[in-house]
C-alpha cells in the first residue's frame, strides 16, 4: 500500500510543491522530519520561505491553524530557526549588485 499524498492543514499548493522537492512527499514524512528541518530544507534547496510556513508546519503536525500555534511554541521555533540559518553557509556565484543608473538621450544629445 502505498502512502498518502502530502494534504494536510495549512498547506497549501506552493507548500507542497517545496515539500515534495526537497523529499517530504507524505503526512509520515513531514512527521519523521518535524517542522524545524522540514523549513531548513526549504531553505537550503533555495527557496524563500517566511516564518508563516514553519508556523504552518507545525500546525499541521497539531491539526491547528497555524495562528492557534501557542506564543511560546512559536519563540522557541524561531530561535531554532534562526540559529539554524545562521550556520548556513554564504550564498555562491552572487556578486554584491552595484549601483543603478539611468541614461536619457535627448535629441538635442544625438549628433544627426
Amino acid at each position: 500500500m502505498s502512502a498518502q499524498p502530502l494534504k494536510m492543514r495549512n498547506i497549501g499548493p506552493k507548500s507542497a510543491a517545496w515539500l515534495r522537492q526537497v523529499g517530504l512527499k507524505t503526512p509520515e514524512d513531514l512527521m519523521e522530519a518535524g517542522p524545524l528541518e522540514a523549513f531548513m530544507r526549504i531553505k537550503r534547496a533555495g527557496f524563500k520561505p517566511s516564518l508563516n510556513l514553519l508556523y504552518s508546519l507545525e500546525g499541521a503536525l497539531r491539526d491547528c491553524h497555524w495562528q492557534d500555534v501557542p506564543d511560546a511554541r512559536r519563540v522557541e521555533l524561531v530561535a531554532a530557526a534562526e540559529a539554524a540559518i545562521a550556520e548556513l553557509p554564504p550564498p555562491r556565484n552572487r556578486p554584491p549588485a552595484g549601483p543603478v543608473t539611468t541614461t536619457i538621450m535627448q535629441e538635442d544629445d544625438l549628433d544627426l
